[in-house]
């Protein structure tokens, strides 16, 4: 299984409209894509950085949902994020493995 974080950085001023977003529409419709079969989302309470950061994570059974996604969905959901909150925040994400 594999572990999908996207870990978000936002000017606080937006957080509440992201997380209600995030809530309402965004994680629905990723999870409509049935490329992971389970979700989280988590704030971060001692970030280093300036604003509010959260992280959403998704879980894939395998690779190749997690390649689907990739291939035909991230880009897409990246840029409707970008365009909900423009020149408000930041994002990076990252694939991990569980171990044990």
């Amino acid at each position: 299984m594999l572990l999908f974080n996207v870990t978000v950085i936002m000017e606080d001023s937006i957080a509440n409209d992201w997380l209600q977003w995030m809530r309402a529409d965004h994680i629905p419709q990723i999870m409509a894509a049935d490329c992971f079969v389970s979700n989280r989302l988590l704030k971060i309470l001692d970030s280093p950085n300036e604003g509010v950061t959260y992280c959403a994570q998704y879980i894939a059974e395998d690779i190749g949902s997690y390649q689907t996604f990739k291939d035909n969905y991230e880009q897409i959901f990246t840029a409707e994020m970008y365009n909900q909150f423009p020149n408000k925040l930041v994002s990076f994400s990252s694939l991990m493995e569980f171990i044990a």
